[in-house]
């Protein structure tokens, strides 16, 4: 039997564009044994994918017994993560083949050194992260240009979302607009000022808008929008939850953070608003999707802190407001 080991550890987001590859190597070796490999917080979206024999939480507090548990000869692993911390992880399953990227593409290029095979060089900023994952099984003989999410959410988590949303005041006939808030990164985030200017221009008839949020910080900002437009604040969600809620979503506006992705998977429409990331490597890839996204001389800079964030100051909520409504008229 054919047996896999993908190794993709973290982000939230990146789980999600690692999956069209998952999907991918599942549909060329419907027989073999796959296992993945990810961090706690990753296994509530692996739950929701069928096909993955065992899904292996990796904690980084137990390394060693990490590293036992995904141990195996016969095996094949795949590093989509490009850290050396999961090209190590490769390293000590003891896999006969460790697959990973060149090293132009890793984010630690000293990881090219556990593997035993690389991909060739991929243009980065030309090419989408799932294409650029689904590139890496082009070792194993896989041509595939499909972007394929094999995501089954349960009707409990769905229908946990809804009695959530009534709670808050949600009738059945109003459609749900989702205004994600968080990210990750404070340079990913649009400003509370600005998110109320949104929701004062954009009213959206028979909609019910609610603040998506992922930290308690987040979630303060979040109480700032509501208290000056009386949008709801939505309710504790696990990730489970979040993307039931996306599921059942007409629209989603968002910067680049997993809520993104996760809507781009589900095909639900996205106004996506991008300040120091490239869309084109990780935004909506879908026609019809909205992009914001304002290119300054610095752009993109991956950067995690900035001082100006003029990137961002350079996304106008006319613009933002006209993406909306469009959006809402084409899909109503």
């Amino acid at each position: 039997m054919d047996r896999f080991l993908i190794i993709r550890l973290s982000s939230l987001g990146d789980i999600i564009h690692t999956l069209p590859a998952f999907a991918a190597l599942r549909r060329r070796y419907p027989e073999a044994k796959i296992r993945w490999a990810v961090e706690k917080k990753g296994k509530e979206i692996l739950d929701l994918v069928p096909g993955i024999d065992e899904v292996v939480v990796v904690d980084k507090k137990r390394w060693r017994h990490s590293a036992r548990a995904i141990k195996g000869r016969d095996q094949i692993a795949l590093d989509f993560q490009g850290l050396v911390k999961s090209a190590l992880l490769a390293y000590l399953s003891r896999s006969r083949r460790r697959i990973g990227f060149s090293r132009k593409n890793l984010k630690e290029p000293m990881a090219s050194f556990f593997y035993t095979e690389r991909s060739s060089p991929i243009p980065e900023e030309e090419n989408h992260v799932i294409r650029k994952n689904l590139k890496l099984l082009e070792i194993l003989g896989i041509q595939e240009s499909r972007f394929e999410f094999p995501l089954c959410i349960p009707d409990e988590a769905v229908q946990s979302v809804r009695s959530k949303l009534s709670a808050i005041g949600r009738q059945d006939s109003q459609r749900i607009v989702v205004l994600n808030m968080g990210a990750a990164w404070e340079t990913k985030r649009w400003f509370p000022e600005k998110w109320i200017e949104l929701i004062k221009g954009a009213f959206l008839s028979d909609s019910f808008p609610i603040l998506l949020w992922g930290n308690e910080d987040e979630n303060r900002l979040a109480k700032i929008v509501a208290e000056k437009t009386g949008v709801r604040v939505a309710p504790f969600l696990s990730i489970k939850e979040a993307i039931a809620l996306l599921r059942i979503s007409s629209l989603l506006v968002s910067g680049d953070t997993f809520a993104l992705q996760a809507a781009c998977a589900l095909d639900v429409p996205v106004v996506a608003l991008f300040g120091p990331t490239n869309p084109s490597r990780n935004g909506p890839f879908r026609e019809g999707d909205k992009v914001i996204y304002v290119k300054r001389d610095c752009s993109p800079c991956y950067k995690h802190e900035c001082s100006d964030l003029q990137c961002l100051q350079a996304i106008s909520v006319e613009e933002v407001v006209t993406a909306v409504r469009e959006l809402w008229k084409k899909h109503g």
